[in-house]
């Protein structure tokens, strides 16, 4: 299986088309038959984990059995035409998938290969969240300062926050140079620890999910950086 993520800034005159894409789009996705998980979404401000919306930045998710299907949906389709005509800055990963727990709108979108062997130690992770609408005020009033911790770990590369919708559907997409970087910022730091202890305990999700990949190829513009190279994305957070 093959995951795409790509996130496409829009200029302001263009926000309107972005709108109407997240309503038309829908079509063509639900009758591609080799598309077996899509989801279109906002973002936060300046595509980060941020309670405001940022109207500019929308994102489309999608998975593959293989990345043949891939590559023609990126090459020849509709929504990928609408993203790239509109927009005018793309950022896009390639994601396979090594391990998932949990729902996305009722449903097991990743399926993880037991035998595969990554062949790189860069990962990224998407945690995602249904949130219950009793302990919103609660849950925002706790989730940025984990996000701004996340951005001051060792082995950060990038983060971006995604979601159907800005209030009760969200995630967060981030990637990692290893998986023990991420797990030290999960587990070991106190902000983001406190948050999942507190997740548990005031029950402030209805559905969640926490999915695993190796990334593939990342290439593009995220918020105008040139994201093509590692090694150059690595040098510029460690600034």
């Amino acid at each position: 299986m093959i995951a795409a993520l790509t996130i496409t800034k829009f200029r302001g005159i263009n926000i309107p088309f972005a709108f109407l894409g997240m309503a038309i789009l829908r079509i063509p996705l639900w009758l591609n038959r080799e598309c077996r998980f899509w989801k279109l979404m906002g973002s936060g401000k300046d595509a980060q984990v941020d309670l405001a919306p940022d109207l500019k930045h929308w994102a489309i998710f999608t998975t593959w059995d293989n990345k043949e299907d891939c590559d023609q949906f990126y090459e020849r389709s509709f929504p990928m035409k609408w993203f790239k005509f509109f927009g005018y800055e793309a950022f896009t990963v390639l994601l396979k998938p090594l391990s998932s727990h949990g729902l996305w709108s009722g449903k097991e979108p990743f399926k993880a290969d037991k035998d595969y062997k990554p062949s790189s130690e860069q990962i990224a992770v998407i945690t995602r969240a249904r949130i219950n609408f009793n302990k919103l005020k609660e849950f925002r009033s706790n989730i940025k300062r984990a996000a701004d911790q996340m951005k001051k770990s060792d082995g950060f590369i990038l983060s971006a926050g995604i979601g159907e919708n800005p209030l009760l559907d969200q995630a967060t997409f981030s990637i990692w140079d290893s998986a023990e970087s991420m797990k030290n910022y999960a587990y070991k730091s106190f902000d983001h620890a406190e948050i999942i202890k507190l997740t548990r305990e005031r029950k402030w999700y209805s559905e969640d999910l926490f999915a695993r990949f190796e990334v593939l190829e990342m290439q593009g513009v995220f918020n105008g950086m040139a994201v093509s190279e590692y090694e150059p994305l690595r040098a510029t957070n460690q600034k």
